[in-house]
């Protein structure tokens, strides 16, 4: 039995405001965080990724207390990501009532921190987030503190030993559609759903309703991640699910 594919809007935050922008870049102001966040839960949403974008990057910590606010809010699993670097950064954030916590960076510095998260919270707990960016001559490059440092490393080969050091799911954004919302990167997306054995999150792109049937489908993901599309009220979370459930892809309605 296939199992429903997730809708899962994506509240990038920076500086206390969700924000979004084109290939991270170019940051315009979509509201606050709090707010959406019981929005998304009241309109169906079967899950919310909360980032904070320049955590990782300026070497400070997710807020906690906004991150409390937010779970007081929800009644839908909920992961937490930027600047989570430490087993008592995971622990704190998952007491402060996150259901996940989504870790970048950190895992590429350390990836001990996944084995480790994974034994002490449970592998359910523990998404490796990947950002990647074609090469020029094929494949895929992983980038790390919002997207501003090349690694070297190969988007599949990580996704591999993320999944091997006890990952529980792949949160996966194409850089080159990041905010273009022309499409997700199919061919990504279906080389690591192809590569790893659990779930993957398709992320960058979104501009249509058929992007996510593509994702889902060609792309192989077992979630979608969007931003614009829902965060401008350009689509609302049922329109998303009647149109996929509409294809014949297995939803929770």
């Amino acid at each position: 039995m296939m199992l429903a594919k997730r809708i899962i809007p994506c509240l990038d935050v920076h500086g206390g405001r969700v924000v979004k922008g084109i290939n991270f870049e170019n940051l315009r102001d979509a509201g606050d965080p709090v707010e959406l966040a019981a929005y998304y839960d009241h309109e169906g949403a079967d899950e919310l990724v909360f980032l904070d974008i320049s955590a990782s990057l300026q070497g400070r910590k997710t807020m906690v207390d906004v991150v409390k606010s937010t779970a007081r809010e929800v009644f839908i699993p909920f992961a937490v990501g930027g600047g989570i670097s430490t087993i008592d950064d995971i622990r704190s954030i998952l007491n402060a009532g996150a259901d996940k916590v989504s870790i970048n960076s950190a895992a590429v510095n350390d990836p001990d921190l996944i084995s480790e998260g994974a034994r002490k919270f449970g592998s359910q707990c523990m998404v490796v987030a990947i950002d990647a960016r074609a090469r020029e001559n094929g494949g895929w490059e992983v980038y790390i503190n919002g997207g501003k440092t090349a690694t070297g490393m190969d988007a599949l080969d990580w996704a591999k030993e993320a999944e091997k050091r006890g990952a529980g799911e792949i949160l996966l954004t194409s850089m080159d559609k990041d905010g273009t919302k022309d499409g997700y990167d199919i061919e990504l997306t279906a080389a690591i759903s192809d590569t790893v054995r659990i779930p993957v999150i398709a992320s960058g792109g979104a501009g249509n309703l058929e992007h996510l049937y593509e994702a889902v489908t060609a792309g192989r993901a077992d979630a979608v991640l969007c931003a614009s599309i829902f965060h401008y009220r350009e689509y609302t979370i049922k329109q998303a699910k009647d149109y996929l459930a509409s294809k014949g892809v297995a939803v929770r309605l």
